[in-house]
């Protein structure tokens, strides 16, 4: 519905409610629906499939091949459990994103300087000879790890989305590999190392296992602005604490939205130190005797001198190093200990608050912790993460009822296939946020520099990539320029031909990575699709089906990525292959059939086309994780070398021995906290640029996905908020327009004056698209100002670690 429309209806109703409510009559007053605003609208159901992890169903009804308007579920009875699955102001929005003005409309190719945004349009049959010629002559020229995808999640589609393209190109030879991902790189190595492999480590219990918990703690951890959906992790989150009314604790440089209202205690924190807090709480414990001993003898490697692996001495235990203490059995800590206090140095959290929290925490009798993925998206993000995940170790608060690892929780699962991929014959594989050294200079990117992957090892364990990337495709992506850091180092690299020789974009509008393509095809949007999709990873207690359909069909020239493929394919000599002899509808049928012998209780496709959505709650009571290694770990081992929980990890201690790492990073067998280049401790920058930069997330994007829906910039300010001291020092007030800035460059936004960010530190929603206009950006772009350096183990995203300064326009 367009809002002027919204906005009548709403005047007329609320006159006739004035005029029944002015009525002396006795008698109860008439309740007359209204009707609904468009007659004749067909109903097709669809979904947004943006990577927030919930993956909503939204009904879409249309009127003669014209989307009308775009609502919620609102088919039940609504009752916790068994509620509407209603999308957030995202995907309520999603007719203006479908209708955007700059919705790519035919196949194009560049005309211009790459980043100018200069094309012209082609057919389509022009185009696919273009791309299939540019592919085949890179792999005749370069080889086949020559040519790589850059990260993307922004059409997390079953069928006809980027899986249509890792199979073409398997069948093609293959692409150089890429591993971790923005989101969660640091969280899968600390999980590894800490639990055997990523899932009992990113993923947690369940949120409903809150109900059993008396105190949560929630670190970095803000569900209401990222996934606050009926399928959300917000939702339940808020439905458990209503009914049980545990005591919730959130540590956050933010006074964030999952506060509000709901937190019992907010303590702020300094960007980048959550670990010294952390090995703070690890001091008061070993000190005051409340760490569970027979936990850590029976179930961990590297707490002490009893738990320690051959040949490690007790001087290199987790013990020895919070005490500062080299010396069994001596009680006395060295001047280096991990105190209360020189934590409160470094977290700006008082002492005494430090003090009290052990004592909470060591009082509850199922204490839940959660450990936010911002945590790992820091300078030293491996450890934090590991440093956070010692908290529920040192207590025993493992495998119980009520407790988690500190991972994110875990969400109800219903299951749906993919389009199969196939194997990718190139083995070698690089971080995925390196790809732009890769184009630089990959052919000498090593092992023990680089944490290049799959390549052959000389005698000193190292090895060389042997390749740059000569060309890209980016599918349904904005990580090309807008989601990588670094995003004027980044637009000169691309912006050289003779680097990267050819850039493929797919996608749906003029992204600012789009506009960097050599050729651009239009895809079509999740509303002109069909498919079967499941609730994703952060789908919380409901576990969902969606069946899309359309009622509409593909806008322009746009196309799905499937039938694209196949063209392709035919070009490329591996149609057959491709298709198997498959048509669409025979895929579609197949995977249907599939996700019906999975969940039995789904109904016929028939149905499902009507009906839209399948849901189940399945909290079963709660899922606990690392439930059965709490009750026998002789017969459900991790997957640790020592089949323990690892706090000393001897894979990690290698890696420390035999890296090379640049000047301050840090590898260490245990968890501890390193001050970083840009944090808080970094004096010598903080000279020049003395504010913390942290970004988050906001309602109003997931990501830099619906960055260009307006009525969502209308509702979401995009501002950088910072503390009245802060303020107050530079002459800014709420609404000034500042320039934020440092060594990497100046991007221009508002100023959000608040008491709710603690002194020190800034933040801003990370997502808005880059606009260049000369040397400052007038987008806002978070990722002008952040760094390329790598974190020191996965190689991987430190975009929270930014040291900046502000001053008003």
């Amino acid at each position: 519905m367009e809002r002027r429309s919204f906005l009548k209806m709403s005047a007329a109703l609320s006159c006739a409610a004035t005029v029944s409510g002015c009525n002396s009559s006795s008698k109860d007053v008439e309740v007359v629906p209204p009707k609904p605003p468009v007659a004749g609208e067909n109903l097709n159901w669809s979904a947004c499939l943006v990577n927030c992890g919930s993956n909503c169903p939204v009904q879409v009804y249309s009127t003669d091949g014209v989307i009308t308007r775009v609502e919620s579920e609102f088919t039940t009875t609504d009752k916790y459990g068994d509620h509407d699955v209603r999308a957030c102001l995202r995907g309520r929005s999603l007719r203006k994103r479908v209708y955007a003005p700059d919705r790519l409309k035919y196949p194009m190719k560049r005309v211009g300087p790459r980043g100018s945004g200069q094309f012209e349009r082609i057919t389509w049959d022009e185009a696919l000879d273009l791309v299939a010629e540019k592919l085949q002559g890179t792999i005749d020229q370069y080889g086949n790890e020559s040519i790589h995808f850059t990260y993307n999640s922004g059409a997390r589609y079953h069928f006809s989305g980027k899986q249509c393209l890792y199979r073409l190109m398997n069948l093609k030879g293959g692409y150089l590999n890429a591993y971790g991902d923005y989101s969660w790189s640091q969280i899968y190595e600390a999980a590894g190392q800490t639990y055997g492999s990523a899932g009992p480590g990113w993923q947690g219990s369940s949120v409903s296992e809150m109900q059993n918990s008396d105190l949560v703690l929630m670190v970095g951890y803000n569900p209401s602005e990222i996934r606050m959906s009926g399928s959300g992790e917000a939702y339940d989150f808020l439905m458990q604490k209503q009914k049980n009314n545990f005591k919730t604790i959130l540590i956050d440089p933010r006074y964030t939205d999952s506060a509000v209202g709901k937190e019992d205690q907010w303590i702020a924190i300094r960007p980048g130190t959550d670990a010294a807090l952390f090995e703070a709480l690890a001091y008061e414990w070993i000190t005051t005797n409340k760490v569970n001993q027979a936990f850590l003898d029976k179930y961990c490697v590297g707490y002490d001198e009893k738990t320690m692996p051959a040949g490690v001495g007790y001087e290199e235990s987790y013990k020895a190093y919070i005490l500062d203490n080299a010396t069994v059995g001596d009680p006395t800590p060295g001047v280096n200990a991990k105190t209360p206090e020189w934590a409160a140095r470094i977290t700006g959290i008082e002492a005494h608050i430090i003090v009290e929290l052990a004592r909470e925490l060591a009082a509850a009798r199922a204490p839940f912790i959660q450990i936010a993925a911002s945590l790992n998206r820091q300078a030293a993000g491996e450890n934090n993460t590991r440093a956070g995940y010692m908290l529920p170790i040192l207590l025993g608060q493992l495998g119980l009822p009520g407790t988690n690892c500190g991972g994110l929780c875990k969400g109800s699962f219903l299951h749906a296939p993919f389009m199969p991929t196939g194997a990718n014959p190139v083995k070698k594989a690089i971080s995925f946020f390196t790809f732009t050294q890769a184009i630089e200079d990959g052919k000498n990117m090593t092992v023990l520099a680089d944490g290049v992957q799959g390549v052959d090892l000389d005698d000193d364990g190292d090895g060389k990539l042997d390749t740059d990337i000569k060309a890209i495709i980016n599918y349904g992506g904005n990580a090309l320029i807008n989601q990588h850091s670094e995003v004027r180092k980044t637009e000169k690299l691309l912006q050289d031909e003779s680097k990267c020789e050819f850039i493929l974009v797919v996608d749906n509008w003029m992204t600012p990575s789009a506009k960097f393509a050599d050729i651009l095809l239009p895809d079509v949007t999740w509303l002109e699709s069909e498919d079967l999709i499941y609730q994703s990873y952060a789908a919380g207690d409901t576990a969902t089906l969606v069946q899309m359909s359309s009622g509409v069909d593909p806008m322009f020239e746009s196309r799905p990525i499937y039938e694209v493929c196949v063209d392709l394919a035919k070009r490329m000599g591996v149609e057959a292959e491709f298709t198997e002899g498959k048509s669409r509808k025979d895929w579609l049928d197949q995977f249907y059939a599939e996700s019906k012998a999975a969940t039995p209780g789904l109904p016929d496709k028939e149905v499902m086309l009507k009906q839209g959505i399948y849901r189940k709650y399945l909290p079963d009571g709660g899922y606990i994780v690392l439930e059965d290694f709490r009750t026998d770990p002789d017969a459900n081992p991790l997957g640790t070398p020592s089949g323990k929980i690892e706090i000393y990890s001897s894979r990690l201690a290698d890696k420390a021995r035999t890296w090379k790492l640049k000047e301050g990073d840090v590898i260490s067998a245990l968890p501890k906290y390193v001050p970083t280049w840009e944090g808080y401790e970094d004096t010598e920058t903080k000279k020049k640029y003395p504010l913390q930069l942290t970004g988050y997330h906001t309602k109003g994007r997931a990501h830099s996905s619906y960055h260009n829906v307006p009525w969502l910039r209308e509702v979401v300010q995009d501002a950088v908020w910072m503390n009245p001291l802060d303020a107050n020092q530079r002459g800014l007030k709420t609404g000034d327009k500042v320039h934020i800035f440092n060594d990497r460059g100046t991007i221009e936004v508002e100023v959000k004056v608040t008491p709710r960010i603690m002194v020190g530190v800034t933040a801003l929603g990370q997502g808005a698209w880059f606009q260049p206009g000369g040397d400052v950006d007038k987008g806002g772009c978070l990722n002008v100002l952040t760094t390329q350096r790598t974190t020191p183990v996965t190689k991987g995203n430190p975009q929270h670690t930014n040291l900046v300064e502000i001053r008003k326009v």
